[in-house]
Parts: C-alpha cells; structure tokens; sequence
C-alpha cells in the first residue's frame, strides 16, 4: 500500500485557522507537508510492519501518518501542547500511534520506544538540531537507524569527511555511518523556510566507533581540538585542556599525529589514537 495514494495531503492552513494558530517561528515550526517528501523519508527509513518508530517533533501530523501505514506503532513526541488537539484529531483513525506532549531532551527516547531496535523519524528545527541528535545517539538503548529532516547545510556538516568535519559531524560519525538522502526544497513545508532541507540516513553501529567507556575523553579532546578552530591542534589542545603547549604537542606525537594539523582535517581512527594515548596519561579517564 503506497501512503501516497492512499493519504490525501493535510489542508494545513485550514486546520491551523481552525484552532485559530499559526506557526512560532521561535520554536521553528515550518511543518513537512509535500506528499512526495513525506513518502521519500519513509522510504529512506526503510520501515516495516514490523517496526517502532520514534517521531521527534510531530508537528501537525503529517509524516506521523505516512508513518502509521508503514510501522507497527508510531511514539509520536510535540514540545507545542497548542498542537496537540489538532494531532488528536488528525491521529484519531490510526490506533498504532501513541502521542506525547513534552520535551524530546527532557525525556528517555528509549523509554519511550519500549523495544529495541527502533527507528527515529525527526523534522528538527536548526536551533536545537546538535542538542536533539546527541541526546538521541547517547540514550542507553539506542535505535538502529535514524531518519533526520535538516537544514542542507546541517546535513553536509553531517556527512562531512576528514578535512571538512566538525564537532557535529564527530558527534554524529562515532557513533553510526551517515548518507545524504533526498534533498527537499523549502516550498515542500508550511510556511516556506529561507532555505532548502535535506535528509539525512544514519544507520548506527553495533558499538560507538570509540569504545563506550573512553567517550568522555574523546569528546573532551575534541571540544578542546575544535575550540579555537584557527588554531593548530597543539595550540587548541593546550588551551582547551589547560596544558603547556609542549605536552599538547608531545600526546599529538605520541599518537602519529602532525601537532600541526587541525582539527577538522583528522579521521575517527586518528581521534582513536589521541583518546588512547589520552588515556594512558588519565587512567581515570578512561
């Protein structure tokens, strides 16, 4: 059964003049609503009958039921309890979706999933976009894959490589393989955002790519390594550790790695490195 046959698409201004509210550009409430788009991220999860799937940000509705026809059972999350009458009733004739009202970063998303092996659908608005992701892929029971609706230039920092990463894209890679998906044009969301969205694919790993007990370190070094991103990496380290420069440099030697270089230009295997010889100087640091 294809959802975007069988579901016509939701009158959104009809409905938000209804309950007579319109969208808060402070909580960046641009809401999916192009059949086609809502049908592609489905498919880019790749969802079966047999899966739960997480929505961060149910907003009107919308992909939460292209979600429905897809999945097991939806746990639909909205932060905006002003929504929550208008999903009530856009949800009332799908009995696999199960609702909640709150903060995303406030709550257990594997709690909420109940189950291994989740999905996790999510249309993120820009200002909070790292916080929700981190606290996705940090949760004890973690979903196998997730399907993220960002801002394009969010997803290439995303799914940047060596050369090109940053803190997020760290954050994210260490944990699970991102690819770039469809890009949807901003005319596919109610209102229209200044800029165009794309989907991002993150299929996780069985275990983060650094081992789970030295991951305090390796973000703590990488925070340190991209705090002064003009700086070389024994000048960022040393100012961010609190360190002379010449022990910064000497870790960096230690681990192979030109003191040098910059942050953003080393590999996962080469943070690997640092966080073991971090490590050694820091036992209790893992």
């Amino acid at each position: 059964m294809d959802p975007a046959v069988t579901l016509p698409p939701l009158n959104v201004a009809a409905l938000l003049r209804q309950y007579d509210l319109t969208p808060k550009k402070g909580l960046g409430q641009n809401f999916l609503v192009d059949p086609s788009a809502l049908q592609q991220v489905v498919e880019v999860a790749e969802i079966s009958s047999q899966d739960t799937v997480l929505e961060v940000g149910a907003g009107l509705g919308s992909l939460t039921r292209f979600l429905a026809q897809a999945a097991r059972q939806v746990v639909a999350v909205e932060l905006d309890n002003r929504l929550i009458p208008i999903l009530e009733q856009v949800l009332a004739p799908f009995n696999n979706v199960t609702l909640y009202q709150g903060d995303i970063l406030a709550m257990d998303p594997a709690e909420l999933a109940g189950q291994p092996g989740y999905l996790v659908a999510a249309n993120i608005p820009y200002y909070i976009t790292s916080a929700v992701i981190r606290h996705l892929l940090e949760t004890k029971l973690k979903p196998r894959r997730m399907v993220l609706t960002v801002q394009k230039e969010v997803a290439a920092r995303i799914c940047a490589a060596p050369g090109d990463l940053s803190l997020l894209a760290l954050s994210v890679q260490v944990y699970g393989k991102p690819y770039p998906e469809a890009r949807i044009p901003a005319g596919a969301f109610y209102p229209a955002p200044k800029v165009d969205s794309s989907v991002v694919r993150i299929d996780l790993y069985p275990e983060s790519f650094i081992p789970a007990e030295r991951l305090e370190s390796f973000f703590r070094l990488a925070k340190a390594g991209f705090g002064q991103k003009r700086k070389t990496l024994r000048n960022a380290l040393s100012a961010g550790l609190g360190w002379p420069p010449q022990r910064a440099a000497a870790l960096l030697e230690s681990a192979a790695i030109d003191p040098q270089r910059r942050a953003e230009t080393l590999a996962l295997s080469e943070w690997a490195r640092l966080v073991e010889g971090y490590s050694g100087l820091n036992p209790a640091n893992g």
